[in-house]
């Protein structure tokens, strides 16, 4: 997939949750976008396949992972056979309920990209099953991730036009396009003039304001674009800008009655 020039580019991260498909084919690892990652994939896949086959503990460990959750070993195990879905309908949390994907026109579905430790990135059409791995787990033999991941992702995705970037940081470690305008969204309050960063609300923001940015009738062109459609939603909004980067801060006032 190769944008054209000036459209809008977002960039979401992946759920830690995921809806695991009852049915379906499975995984095309050649059939997912840009094909170009598929040696990396191949050998992520591999990695992550035979550490969860392998003694649990020390996969729990590496994945990051509770004795509760030791189910999700046998599920990455059996990742090729699998039943696959349309990463809209497998990627599952407050983000994704707020942003609604499956929703959306598919001209404005091809706008987005998830990215994932396991995939590089996968369009929301893109056909996957539900697996477990974060960047910040670390793959016997691969090291970290997002270094592991960064070479391949530079050279495969577009870089220009805006960019609305929605990744947590370790996923932002993974790539950060170099030519394109990026701007990020975060979530505030304030009360008595001073403002906190509110990670509960955040993923709800972002959401929220992927789907806005989706339905425009003119995509934004610039960050500016971007903070007045946010705005004319009826959120508050400040543009910022700071060391380079810009983000749009939605503020949610505090009057301390709650």
């Amino acid at each position: 997939m190769r944008l054209a020039c000036c459209a809008v580019l977002i960039l979401l991260p992946p759920s830690e949750g995921k809806t695991a498909p009852a049915a379906g084919a499975p995984l095309e690892l050649d059939a997912l976008a840009y094909p170009e990652l598929t040696p990396v994939r191949e050998r992520v896949l591999a990695a992550l396949e035979k550490l969860s086959a392998g003694r649990p503990a020390r996969a729990l460990a590496a994945l990051d992972l509770s004795e509760r959750q030791v189910g999700e070993l046998a599920r990455n195990a059996a990742l090729r056979s699998a039943p696959a879905a349309p990463a809209a309908e497998v990627y599952t949390g407050v983000l994704y309920e707020r942003l609604r994907l499956p929703d959306l026109p598919a001209a404005a579905r091809e706008r987005v990209l998830i990215a994932s430790a396991l995939w590089g990135v996968v369009r929301p059409d893109d056909r996957i099953p539900a697996y477990r791995l974060s960047m910040a787990a670390r793959l016997p033999r691969l090291g970290g991730l997002a270094a592991r991941w960064r070479p391949a992702l530079r050279a495969a995705l577009p870089d220009e036009g805006l960019v609305v970037d929605l990744r947590s940081g370790p996923y932002v470690a993974a790539w950060t396009p170099r030519a394109a305008e990026v701007v990020a969204v975060r979530a505030f309050t304030e009360r008595a003039g001073r403002r906190t960063a509110v990670s509960h609300m955040v993923k709800a923001t972002r959401g929220d304001v992927a789907r806005l940015l989706l339905q425009a009738r003119t995509p934004p062109r610039d960050a500016a674009e971007v903070a007045q459609l946010v705005g004319a939603s009826g959120r508050e909004v400040d543009l910022e800008t700071g060391r380079g980067a810009r983000s749009v801060d939605v503020i949610y006032r505090d009057d301390g009655t709650g």
